[in-house]
C-alpha cells in the first residue's frame, strides 16, 4: 500500500476527490494543511508524515511555491516540481518559454514602466489586454480599449506600486468565439477537455461563472497540449487553447495547480484517479 499526501491550504472539492480516489485505489490519503506546517533548516524527511509522493494543491501561488521549495530541500518528491510551479505562476516566464518552443501564443508586449507601457500601447495600438504576471481567476485581467481606460489602470498601479505591478505584460486580444479551452494533461498527455463559455463577459474562468462543456480532443489539441506541458517540465497541468480566427489554436496559459471541479462534472474519464494513479507511478520509476 502506498501514500500520497495532499497538500492545501484551502481545502476545495478537488483535494477531495483526490483522497476519496485515493482511498478507493487502496492507498492511504494524508491531508496536510499548509499553513500550519512548519520546516526548518534541520527538519529531516522522517521527520514528516508525507508519504511516497505529494500533491501541492495550494491555492496561494506563494505559499505553494515556497512550500514545494521546502519539500525538495527534504528530498521528498513532489507534484508539480519547483521549477515548473515556478514557470507557470508567472505569465511572463510561461509565455517566453512557449515561445521559445515554437508553440502558437497571442503576441506579447513586456515593459517595466508604465510610462514605456504607455508608449508601447500607442504604438502597437488599441486594444490590448493588461495581465497581472502573478495571479488567477482572471483577477486584474481587462481589456484596454481606448487612452482613458489606459491612463486610469496605470495610475491605480502607480498608486500601489507592488513589485508586480512593475512588470506590464500586455497582449494582443484574439478575436475569437465566446469561449476558450481548458486541457488537463497528466504526464503530457491530454486526459480531458472543456470549453469554458463566457457567462456575458470577457472572461471565461470557471470561478467567475463561465459555463464548462465538453470538449473532444482533436490531434491539434492533443498535439499542442502534449507540445505546451513538455515545454513547462511536465507534471499535471492545465492548458489554456483560444481559437483564433485566423491563426487557428493558440496557449494563452498553463496552469500549474490545475483545478478540474468543473471539467470534472461533464469529462467521460476519472481525473482524479489519473491524477493519483500518474502520481503514484511517478514515484515507481
Amino acid at each position: 500500500m502506498s501514500k500520497v499526501c495532499i497538500v492545501f491550504d484551502r481545502l476545495r472539492a478537488e483535494e477531495k476527490m483526490l483522497q476519496k480516489e485515493a482511498s478507493e485505489l487502496g492507498h492511504d490519503a494524508v491531508m496536510l494543511d499548509a499553513k500550519i506546517t512548519q520546516i526548518n533548516t534541520d527538519s529531516k524527511k522522517e521527520d514528516y508524515d508525507l508519504g511516497d509522493i505529494v500533491l501541492e494543491r495550494c491555492v496561494s501561488y506563494f505559499r505553494g511555491l515556497h512550500f514545494t521549495a521546502s519539500l525538495e530541500f527534504l528530498d521528498i518528491p513532489v507534484l508539480n516540481k519547483f521549477e515548473v510551479a515556478n514557470i507557470c505562476g508567472n505569465k511572463m516566464f510561461m509565455t517566453l518559454l512557449l515561445k521559445k518552443n515554437n508553440i502558437p501564443t497571442p503576441k506579447t508586449y513586456f515593459s517595466f514602466s508604465s510610462e514605456s507601457a504607455a508608449e508601447n500601447l500607442e504604438k502597437v495600438g488599441f486594444p490590448l489586454v493588461i495581465k497581472p504576471v502573478i495571479g488567477s481567476w482572471g483577477r486584474g485581467v481587462m481589456p484596454l480599449k481606448d487612452k482613458d481606460t489606459m491612463e486610469a489602470v496605470f495610475e491605480i498601479r502607480d498608486i500601489t506600486d507592488s513589485p508586480h505591478d512593475r512588470i506590464y505584460y500586455l497582449q494582443e486580444l484574439i478575436k475569437r468565439p465566446p469561449r476558450d479551452i481548458r486541457v488537463i494533461t497528466v504526464g503530457d498527455e491530454p486526459v480531458a477537455a472543456m470549453y469554458r463559455k463566457s457567462s456575458g463577459g470577457f472572461k471565461t474562468n470557471i470561478a467567475l461563472g463561465a459555463d464548462p462543456e465538453l470538449c473532444e480532443i482533436t490531434k491539434e489539441m492533443e498535439d499542442m497540449a502534449s507540445k505546451a506541458s513538455k515545454a513547462m517540465g511536465g507534471g499535471i497541468l492545465g492548458i489554456d487553447m483560444m481559437e483564433d480566427d485566423q491563426r487557428g489554436l493558440v496557449v494563452h496559459e498553463v496552469n500549474n495547480t490545475v483545478e478540474f471541479k468543473g471539467l470534472a462534472r461533464v469529462s467521460q474519464r476519472n481525473i482524479p484517479k489519473e491524477m493519483v494513479e500518474f502520481a503514484l507511478n511517478y514515484v515507481r520509476k
